[in-house]
């Protein structure tokens, strides 16, 4: 089976590979350079915010991420919560010297918000990599999905990227 068409002469071949290593207007080139990166850049965010699987990031990208997000968001999770919890008990924890039962309080708190959020993290990604077995092939999941699924529960709902795209509380096929 032919290629179709005649072998390149040599000389021909090395002026297609010639190319400057250097533009000649380094300046241009790099406001060019850096017109295409803000371009490609305001599309990622913005496929963040409406959840455009084109423009999205390769992590969040393809059908088995936008289901687990979907389950996620749709989920009530005590998680979400422990990031706002950890930051009262850390301002709690200004006025140890003050109050020092408050200060024990709030880690003791705190420690348990861990725990909780911990374990029903655990359980929900869980959850979610066998009902992702029952839905799709396996070669189709992607690596550490599991833990796509818990890094998401731990974010406040408002702070998730991409933003979530159904209500809490929504049925997810």
């Amino acid at each position: 089976m032919g290629k179709g068409r005649p072998t390149p002469k040599r000389k021909v071949a090395e002026a297609r590979n010639q190319r400057p290593l250097v533009p000649t207007d380094r300046k241009a080139a790099k406001r060019e350079m850096r017109r295409i990166r803000n371009e490609a850049y305001a599309r990622q965010q913005e496929a963040m915010r409406t959840g455009d699987e084109r423009y999205l990031p390769v992590r969040d990208k393809g059908p088995v991420r936008r289901w687990v997000r979907n389950y996620v968001d749709s989920k009530f999770s005590p998680s979400e919560y422990f990031l706002p919890l950890a930051m009262l008990a850390i301002i709690l924890l200004f006025f140890a010297s003050a109050f020092p039962e408050v200060a024990v309080l709030g880690m003791i708190g705190m420690y348990v918000a861990f725990a909780i959020s911990l374990i029903f993290a655990i359980g929900l990604s869980l959850v979610v990599k066998r009902k992702l077995r029952a839905r799709f092939r396996e070669d189709e999941i992607p690596r550490f999905t599991g833990v796509y699924a818990f890094s998401r529960l731990f974010q406040p709902r408002f702070l998730r990227a991409p933003k979530p795209q159904v209500k809490r509380g929504e049925k997810i096929d």
